[in-house]
């Protein structure tokens, strides 16, 4: 589903080396917010993939330390991803996004930064892909 969705266009980082590194990069959640409010990774900065603007976002982004952007599965993110390169970013984008994250059983939390297993499945087409969690609508 990934290769037929994905362009590819923005490097991969697995859900594996993301967390053996976490703190090593700026981590952004490139959803909408009822999605960010259910849970998201824990420290992600949450960016609107509706109403990003890049002007602002990439004034409090640090050009130093490499970015990693997600999304559900990954579309919305690679999108975001391919404009922060351009604008002379490193950026990943998170390998199946936090539904793959949270299928290989790692750590979320909610919109108070408390552990839940609660995931919001963006709709009900994709929540085919959540093996793990909770799904929560809003």
């Amino acid at each position: 589903m990934l290769f037929n969705t994905l362009e590819r266009t923005v490097p991969f980082i697995s859900p594996e080396k993301l967390l053996k590194n976490y703190n090593n990069y700026t981590v952004l959640d490139i959803r909408e917010p009822q999605e960010y409010k259910v849970s998201h990774l824990k420290n992600s900065i949450f960016i609107s993939y509706e109403d990003f603007d890049i002007n602002k976002t990439i004034q409090a982004l640090p050009k130093n330390k490499p970015i990693v952007v997600y999304c559900s599965i990954g579309y919305r993110s690679e999108k975001i991803g391919e404009l922060l390169i351009q604008k002379g970013y490193t950026v990943y984008n998170l390998y199946g996004g936090i539904f793959n994250w949270v299928n290989k059983s790692q750590p979320i939390v909610d919109g108070y930064n408390k552990p839940t297993s609660n995931i919001h499945p963006y709709n009900k087409k994709w929540a085919i892909w959540l093996t793990n969690g909770i799904k929560v609508y809003d």
